[in-house]
């Protein structure tokens, strides 16, 4: 029988050059993505921070963490929603054990 839902942990860096509003602006619409597709969410915005390498000439970025539970395709949707997206400079989602 198939998994019905899983854990999954999300973390995905923006450019840290962005403007505040704008990092507000990605912050809620990715919340707002994965409230609409899971359950027991958790956000944690880690903030600013420097990057342990440059990415593309950025050298700091803005933190994000978000903690679910989703049915196991979403995942692949949110990882290319995130790929597309401008101010995303990394993103890597975690499928977590019970």
């Amino acid at each position: 029988m198939a998994k019905i839902s899983a854990n999954y942990e999300v973390v995905f860096i923006m450019d840290g050059r962005l403007p505040e509003e704008q990092v507000a602006a990605l912050t809620e619409k990715f919340k707002t993505l994965v409230e609409q597709n899971s359950t027991a969410m958790e956000v944690e915005e880690w903030g600013k921070r420097k990057l342990a390498y440059a990415i593309n000439y950025i050298t700091e970025g803005y933190y994000v963490l978000i903690s679910f539970t989703s049915a196991p395709d979403f995942p692949k949707e949110l990882d290319r929603i995130l790929g597309i997206t401008d101010g995303i400079i990394r993103s890597m989602i975690v499928c977590k054990g019970e």
